[in-house]
């Protein structure tokens, strides 16, 4: 019963896995349809993301059949408490994919991203892949060393978003107000991303050690 009971634990860990594997390969196309106004690869995203919710739910819905069935305590009850929360970020992840390839869908044909933001915004697109990637091997093998680059490699993001700002504010910035508005949206959406990518490894650390790590400010939801 012991066994079956633990099998059930790592099969938890196995779908959290599988999941933020999912949101990888969405914010991965996602970017494609943004910077190359592929309307096959945005719809892609957005029907995938029914693929994202149902994992989720069946995450959840293990979750609580342990802890009714099981009643666990200590570690164990760590374990499935913590999934619970990052299988919310992780969905949260999946969602902002979903911005993004909503946002290319709407300007199809013409990419949303004007060609003087391009590269800037593949590279948040690039770190963002790297960071969920690298999410991944942490929740599989609750990897600290792993969690903590999570935090350097936000940092990096953090810096591209700042830059597009610039970039928008700066004088020579004549795309207009649409452009303008598409390119901060979904500068946001790349933020939040990794934003919810770093909470996730935070979970993870907790998980292994019992406490929380040391951060300035904990990730906060926006709309939808």
């Amino acid at each position: 019963m012991r066994d079956q009971y633990h099998e059930d634990l790592d099969a938890i860990t196995a779908s959290l896995v599988d999941i933020t594997r999912l949101a990888g390969s969405a914010i991965n196309h996602a970017t494609q349809a943004l910077l190359d106004g592929d309307l096959r690869a945005a719809e892609s995203v957005i029907s995938g993301e029914a693929s994202i919710d149902a994992l989720y739910h069946a995450i959840e819905a293990s979750a609580f059949d342990l802890l009714a069935r099981q009643q666990p305590v200590a570690s164990d009850l760590r374990v499935i408490i913590t999934s619970l929360r990052m299988v919310a970020d992780i969905e949260r992840m999946g969602d902002l994919a979903v911005h993004v390839a909503k946002l290319a869908q709407r300007r199809y044909p013409t990419p949303a991203v004007p060609p003087e933001l391009h590269a800037t915004v593949l590279e948040m697109g690039q770190v963002a892949q790297r960071i969920c990637a690298k999410c991944s091997s942490v929740i599989a093998g609750r990897d600290l060393t792993m969690a903590a680059e999570l935090e350097r490699d936000d940092d990096v993001m953090d810096a591209l978003h700042r830059r597009l700002f610039s970039m928008l504010l700066d004088e020579s910035w004549h795309g207009g107000v649409e452009a303008a508005i598409d390119v901060t949206l979904c500068g946001r959406y790349y933020e939040r991303f990794c934003d919810h990518a770093v909470s996730v490894a935070r979970r993870v650390v907790f998980l292994v050690t019992g406490e929380k790590p040391i951060v300035v400010s904990d990730v906060s939801d926006v709309s939808a």
